[in-house]
Order: structure tokens, then sequence, then C-alpha cells
């Protein structure tokens, strides 16, 4: 299934072979559209490395309690040729604008997290100076 011009439902589904539910697709949409963004932005596919998780998959990585990945609205992303803190810096330009939505985004060493959750929140879990 096509979320947006790039992005498909199946970049989404857990790497533990689990789809993303019925009820949390429109989740994944949101987060989808918002990607597509940073997509534009850049001209350059941007790789979901992590998207929904169960509460196992979840768990055995180490993820939150609660995880934005539990209901889809959460991804670690990656572009190629650009390190996490440049993706970071990109992603809170868009949403300055007002063109990507206010959220969850946190730099670590090899990848960013984006979520659209509606409130900022912001994190480093990595050796970037923010």
């Amino acid at each position: 299934m096509r979320l947006t011009k790039n992005f498909s439902l199946n970049e989404y589904d857990c790497k533990n072979g689990k789809v993303v539910p019925k009820k949390y697709i429109h989740n994944a949409i949101k987060n989808a559209v918002n990607l597509q963004v940073l997509r534009d932005y850049y001209n350059l596919p941007v790789i979901i490395i992590s998207g929904y998780r169960n509460r196992i998959y979840n768990f055995r990585v180490g993820g939150a309690f609660r995880s934005k990945h539990l209901i889809a609205l959460a991804s670690d992303i990656r572009i190629s040729g650009k390190n996490p803190y440049k993706i970071y810096s990109a992603i809170e330009k868009l949403i300055a604008s007002g063109n990507m939505e206010e959220g969850g985004l946190g730099l670590y060493n090899t990848f960013v997290h984006y979520d659209p959750r509606g409130n900022k929140a912001r994190w480093n879990n990595s050796n970037f100076n923010l």
C-alpha cells in the first residue's frame, strides 16, 4: 500500500515480520507524509530503519515503554550521504518553518528518530553536540 509518493506501508513493518496493524495505519500515513517533506527537501531517499514495533520487538531493542513506534507513529531514519546531525538539523528547520509537524526528534550516532506526536520532545543520544 502506497502512503505517499515515495513511501509504502511495508517500510513500516516490524523487523520481526509483524505487519503494521490496521488500527495504526493512519499513524504510519501521518509519519510518511512528514517524511515526504524531508525527502523532497533533500531530493534523496529516506531509509526507514525502524517504523512499527510490536511490544516484544520493542522490548528486545530497548525501546521506551510508551514508544511511538508501538503505534506506528515513529520512524528511525537514515539518508545516504548525510550524517545524522545534518538530518536532525534539517528536520528542526522544517518544523520551525511549519513544513513538518512538531514532535519527537532524537539524534543518535547512526540515525535520527522522528515522530509527529504534536508536542516538542528532543533528545541527543549521540556523540554530536547540539
